[in-house]
């Protein structure tokens, strides 16, 4: 074993309000006992197992070489840590709790990543999006002091990590302070961005002010079918955004959005987030939101296609091995199972959208008498824990037959409650994603219609 370092795109850092020691990385947190952040604080690109464990084992008792090595190999596992010397080194200073006053237990469940939807302004019209298609209620976008305040409020609620997305929140001109805030909080950043327009200063100034990952969308690898659904000629832009985010040592993730257009063409596009010097490329099918709702019959994939694209996905996965990860989220409408959507709806994930309405989930606007709140009018923390709509369907005590007596209902939280909406007009329903719901077989007629529409219909911010 050669020395084990953080992997790019990953930081250790302490959580004040849980009172230990996390991983934080692009998509996650992982929560790390006291023994498990001082090992991870030793990891330093040089080290190796029994580096560290003799190390350890000047301060602890009963430290094994086997112990630090099954340790370092589960985080290895996860591609949080390397162990081939090309690892970063993790640092002390998030572990660093001296004079901190004792903080008591949080209050569960405490939320580990917040959506800060800054804008749902955007210069692309892709037919996919999933933002609202009636804007008129969030042009009135929260200030600069308002954010910051949301922050201030997220951090004490627990989160560590905080995506800063849209539509474009380059188009925002106070993103940098955003940045730089959400770092001094010790807070992850992500920049969800179209990289449109990511120019070489505001790359520098946002690197410089802290940020931890970049994730720049591209439509296709084909340049022509690209710039169609983009709605102007960014293909060419955006490549260049990503060299210019790796020029900068920003860790980078290339996410593409499948639909029946682009998906005969996973392995191309894993070819051009390879050759981008991408760390992970993320493929996600569709989600029928906003837009994407509006266009589903055109952007439907057929079975057929499906069934390739996975196994597209894990050929791609064994082209490019350990040098690319590679996600790919299943298509919903072609499924037997629902995805365990936001981790449990009000459980560790939240949304605030750019005029301020706090949202268990990103599409949960477009459910009737939620009772959303707006964080102009109540603090964050106490809509997380006292609002009606956090509470409509946290835990498992909502849930009907089949989920009520299902054995995997503490793993897949009844799937997701908006799609569930949208295909039987009620909320509460078992997501018909499920092969168990008594709605499956409205969603596979759904998926089999696929291609019957027109060309689909652009985004567009009237």
């Amino acid at each position: 074993m050669s020395g084990a370092g953080l992997r790019a795109g990953v930081r250790l850092a302490y959580d004040r309000v849980r009172a230990r020691p996390a991983l934080l990385y692009p998509e996650g947190v992982l929560l790390l006992n006291d023994t498990a952040g001082q090992v991870v604080s030793r990891c330093d690109g040089v080290h190796t197992a029994a580096d560290i464990a003799e190390d350890l084992a000047r301060d602890y008792d009963g430290v094994s070489v086997e112990e630090v090595g099954a340790l370092l190999g589960d985080l290895a596992g996860r591609r949080l840590v390397a162990l081939d010397g090309t690892g970063r080194p993790a640092g002390t200073a998030g572990l660093d709790t001296a004079g901190d006053a004792p903080t008591p237990p949080p209050r569960e469940p405490a939320p580990l990543g917040l959506l800060a939807e800054l804008t749902y302004r955007c210069p692309l019209h892709c037919t996919y999006c999933s933002n609202p298609v009636e804007l008129s209620a969030y042009r009135e976008e929260l200030t600069t002091a308002e954010w910051c305040r949301v922050l201030d409020e997220a951090r004490d609620l627990g989160v560590l990590q905080v995506h800063l997305s849209g539509g474009e929140p380059m188009l925002r001109p106070d993103l940098v302070d955003l940045v730089a805030h959400a770092r001094a909080l010790g807070l992850y950043s992500n920049l969800v961005t179209s990289g449109i327009p990511l120019s070489e200063a505001g790359l520098a100034a946002l690197a410089g002010a802290g940020l931890d990952h970049l994730q720049l969308s591209i439509q296709d690898a084909e340049p022509a079918a690209a710039d169609e659904v983009a709605g102007l000629r960014a293909h060419g832009r955006k490549l260049d955004a990503a060299r210019r985010a790796r020029a900068h040592g920003l860790p980078l993730t290339v996410n593409v959005v499948l639909h029946r257009g682009n998906v005969g063409r996973l392995l191309a596009i894993a070819e051009l987030a390879a050759g981008l010097g991408a760390d992970r490329l993320e493929l996600a099918h569709t989600q029928f939101y906003g837009w994407g709702l509006r266009n589903r019959a055109a952007l439907m994939p057929t079975p057929e296609q499906v069934a390739t694209a996975q196994r597209d996905a894990e050929t791609a996965r064994a082209w490019y091995g350990d040098a690319l990860e590679l996600v790919y989220v299943a298509a919903d409408y072609h499924a037997d199972r629902p995805k365990p959507c936001m981790s449990g709806w009000g459980a560790r994930q939240l949304v605030v959208a750019p005029n301020g309405d706090a949202l268990p989930c990103l599409a949960a606007g477009q459910l009737p008498d939620l009772g959303i709140e707006n964080v102009r009018s109540r603090p964050l923390g106490e809509i997380w824990y006292s609002s009606a709509s956090f509470n409509r369907f946290r835990g498992t005590g909502w849930m009907p037959d089949p989920c009520r007596s299902c054995a995997l209902r503490e793993v897949d939280f009844g799937g997701c409650r908006c799609q569930a909406y949208q295909i039987t007009g009620d909320p509460a329903a078992t997501d018909p994603a499920c092969s168990l719901s008594a709605h499956h077989e409205r969603l596979t007629r759904v998926a089999a219609a696929a291609g019957t529409a027109a060309a689909p219909v652009p985004r567009r911010m009237a």
